[in-house]
């Protein structure tokens, strides 16, 4: 909107030149949305509080460790959905149609999830909305969305997986990319929503990969940049960086809720989201197998339930204590905050191993 506004003005007025930088909103994204956080949290607090009582239930059979969490509210998410789209509409070039898709995804992802937190608090359980209604409604956003990338797309491997490390290695998936790029969006949805499970645990990785995709869609939105790294060219792909600030600051302003004890959880209304963003947008920069280096973490616990899952089926016996793996880390004695700090490490290293992939080719 801003963009819109001032940036016409920048050949009367130096100042609004600034305004026509990418650089300069993305910055401005992060500081927006921080702002809107640490002004919004309190208050939204204090209301989830008062609406909802006994807060998120806790499941029985965790860590004894969580059941001192009882009576902490949660859908905390709705401050991180506000600051992202309060952000990216100030910020963005809103004629950019990449804008309109990550924006869908996110919103959509996040009225799910809303509804699945919704469900717990009235129901008092930690089930929510059915699994299989849950993953249909993400699936049939996920569709939409690969449609619309596809339709406005202008690259030549609109289709193509690109592999790292290679300079112009591509596997064409023809018509397969989209069921290909609907998994990406779901399944990155779902690993982020397994991975908060402690506090403060998926907000800094999600940070983390919000950072590095910033700067990986701006490179790939630069035509000289994109040329001397060897890495697609996707026109106006450069504007997410903006919407990548958002997520930043709003992970940002709400970790400060959401460190250790938290004062709120994100709930399904917050991680849904976000994981659908980052996976929206790893699908447009053309950068999906990247995001599972970057979001590794993310990629290990959804891999410890999966293989926790089909051994008891198998075998009747569980390899892990407890999945997600943060809890069988739990069961082994480690405290909250050591088995968090020690992830968001991890997380660092994924992501410099990630972002590596740029330069080796």
């Amino acid at each position: 909107m801003l963009y819109h506004l001032l940036a016409p003005f920048s050949q009367d007025f130096i100042l609004f030149n600034l305004f026509r930088y990418i650089t300069f909103r993305t910055g401005a994204s992060v500081m927006t949305a921080l702002f809107i956080c640490f002004t919004l949290g309190p208050g939204l607090i204090r209301w989830l509080s008062s609406k909802q009582g006994e807060g998120q239930p806790i499941r029985e059979d965790g860590p004894e460790s969580h059941l001192k969490k009882k009576g902490t509210p949660t859908m905390g998410g709705l401050m991180i959905l506000i600051a992202v789209v309060v952000s990216t509409l100030l910020w963005m070039d809103l004629t950019n149609f990449y804008t309109w898709i990550v924006l869908t995804v996110t919103v959509g992802f996040g009225l799910i999830g809303f509804a699945d937190d919704y469900q717990k608090l009235t129901k008092r359980n930690v089930r929510g909305v059915p699994g299989k209604i849950r993953l249909s409604l993400q699936t049939l956003i996920a569709a939409f969305a690969v449609l619309l990338i596809l339709a406005v797309s202008t690259s030549s491997h609109a289709t193509d997986l690109a592999i790292p490390l290679f300079k112009d290695l591509w596997i064409p998936l023809g018509w397969l990319f989209v069921p290909f790029a609907m998994f990406v969006m779901v399944g990155a949805s779902n690993a982020v929503n397994l991975t908060d499970g402690l506090d403060g645990l998926a907000t800094v990785p999600v940070l983390i990969v919000a950072l590095c995709f910033g700067v990986i869609a701006y490179l790939v939105g630069n035509h000289v940049f994109s040329n001397y790294l060897q890495i697609v060219f996707v026109p106006g792909a450069g504007e997410l960086a903006i919407f990548c600030g958002a997520l930043v600051g709003a992970c940002l302003g709400f970790l400060w809720f959401n460190t250790p004890p938290a004062q709120v959880f994100m709930g399904d209304t917050g991680s849904l989201a976000l994981g659908g963003s980052i996976g929206t947008i790893a699908i447009i920069i053309k950068h999906e197998i990247v995001l599972a280096i970057i979001g590794g973490l993310f990629v290990m616990e959804t891999v410890s339930v999966i293989v926790q899952v089909a051994s008891f089926k198998m075998t009747g016996k569980r390899v892990f204590k407890m999945a997600p793996l943060h809890h069988h880390f739990e069961k082994l004695g480690w405290s909250e905050p050591t088995v968090v700090i020690r992830f968001w490490i991890i997380a660092c290293i994924l992501a410099l191993i990630g972002m590596s992939t740029l330069k080796l080719r």
